[in-house]
């Protein structure tokens, strides 16, 4: 039975995956048929689909969805950017290091990589062409900048995560997420200043003023001060992430209505429409999964492949290279949430087997996510900034793989030294 359901269900997803059929569906076809095959109860799979998304936990998914369309739209992005130019002065590769700041900035926003690399090029890439960095350099270093979002708390993979994986709390991953994605951001800044020095581009125009620092400021404070509200809130017991996911979208809607007065009542219905569509498209593909879900565990095809990959080898940092390389090809070809939702029914059990701390693999896990999101040939982050720079993926590879990288290097770090990721949750409390 263990068999013949492992090889109904992962050899039908993959089959329908790689024929273009959307994951969601990929994941609830698969399910079904294993169910339907080995008679284990098609009827009990609305409640499956129920119980898959009536979680508390995944309520904060739409309004962190929402507060980063809120953020994108209210001309936070533009702003940030000022401030973040008259910071780094004017010197070649500026540009560059501002771009990676002001999508880390997004990041504790909004916890979508996608979303924060579409706002940043949108703004960014006109001063950056003017300046001569090419239109593939551009996307590749902004699609790797904004798969920091998913690091920097909020996080949006990270709620997935911790409502897959019991015992692992959503304060602990987003406090733990901090330094790694601060690492990956410094890691990025080292090869994009290097690229500029060496090829002889971004260098500033003599025209071009250097912001005053105050007035920028002044105009960015409302968003540098919207990680702090949302993780003060988290860290003084305040709020609930739920809750601060909510108190993030009315924060952004105050900022965008009553300060910088550009959200308009059609504007805000575009927003809602927008964050909708994007939750609903994000939540059929977690309630499709769970009976994807469902019918793995039953047969006992998640356990066999767990079982089969510890048997490989039981050295630790082997398994752990082996993880981080399926991960990684994977990141390339689905998003992170498809990944979580696939890999850690079987991921989780080598993890406990080897005595892992299983908030230090879920912040491991994603960072091999954020890394696929702008590794092509399907990187959904890359795919986004090319479309916006007018640049195809091929031509990006000479510089995005720089990018990987430097984002590989830091992975290896928190990989290899987990305190990294670990201190401070455990200085907090959250361990």
């Amino acid at each position: 039975m263990a068999l013949e359901g492992s090889l109904i269900l992962l050899g039908v997803f993959f089959v329908l995956l790689f024929a273009g059929v959307p994951v969601g569906v990929s994941l609830g076809v698969a399910g079904f048929l294993v169910i339907a095959v080995e008679g284990l109860g098609v009827m009990a799979l609305p409640t499956n689909v129920w119980t898959g998304i009536a979680k508390y936990p995944l309520l904060a998914l739409p309004m962190f969805v929402l507060a980063g369309l809120v953020f994108e739209r209210a001309g936070v992005a533009i702003r940030l950017v000022n401030f973040a130019a008259a910071l780094v002065g004017r010197r070649a590769g500026a540009l560059a290091i501002v771009a990676v700041l002001v999508c880390m900035v997004l990041g504790g926003i909004s916890g979508s990589g996608a979303a924060d690399a579409a706002a940043v090029a949108a703004v960014m890439l006109p001063a950056m062409l003017r300046q001569g960095y090419p239109r593939p350099y551009c996307a590749s270093l902004i699609a790797a900048a904004g798969s920091t979002a998913v690091l920097i708390p909020p996080s949006i993979p990270f709620i997935v995560y911790a409502v897959l994986v019991p015992g692992v709390s959503v304060p602990a991953l987003f406090v733990g997420g901090l330094v790694p994605g601060l690492l990956a951001g410094v890691a990025l800044m080292v090869p994009a200043v290097m690229l500029a020095r060496i090829r002889g581009f971004g260098l500033p125009e003599p025209d071009d003023d250097r912001p005053p620092l105050w007035q920028s400021f002044r105009e960015a404070i409302w968003g540098l001060l919207a990680p702090v509200v949302i993780l003060g809130g988290l860290r003084s017991g305040a709020f609930t992430p739920t809750e601060a996911a909510v108190v993030a979208v009315f924060y952004g809607l105050f900022v965008g209505i009553f300060i910088y007065r550009v959200l308009t009542p059609r504007q805000i219905y575009e927003v809602l429409r927008d964050g909708a569509e994007i939750s609903a498209v994000v939540l059929i593909i977690v309630a499709l999964a769970s009976i994807f879900a469902h019918a793995g565990s039953t047969v006992g095809a998640f356990d066999a492949l767990a079982n089969a990959l510890v048997g490989i080898t039981g050295n630790e940092v082997v398994m752990l290279l082996m993880i981080t390389l399926i991960v990684l090809v994977a990141g390339m070809l689905i998003d992170a949430i498809s990944i979580f939702l696939v890999f850690l029914p079987i991921l989780i059990p080598i993890a406990t087997a080897f005595g892992w701390d299983l908030t230090w693999f879920g912040i491991v896990l994603t960072m091999n996510v954020a890394i696929g999101a702008f590794t092509p040939p399907m990187a959904v982050n890359l795919m986004v900034t090319c479309k916006v720079a007018g640049c195809s993926i091929e031509s990006t590879v000479p510089w995005v793989m720089w990018f990987v990288l430097a984002m590989g290097t830091a992975l290896m770090l928190v990989t290899f030294v987990p305190e990294l990721a670990l201190f401070l949750p455990r200085l907090l409390g959250d361990l």
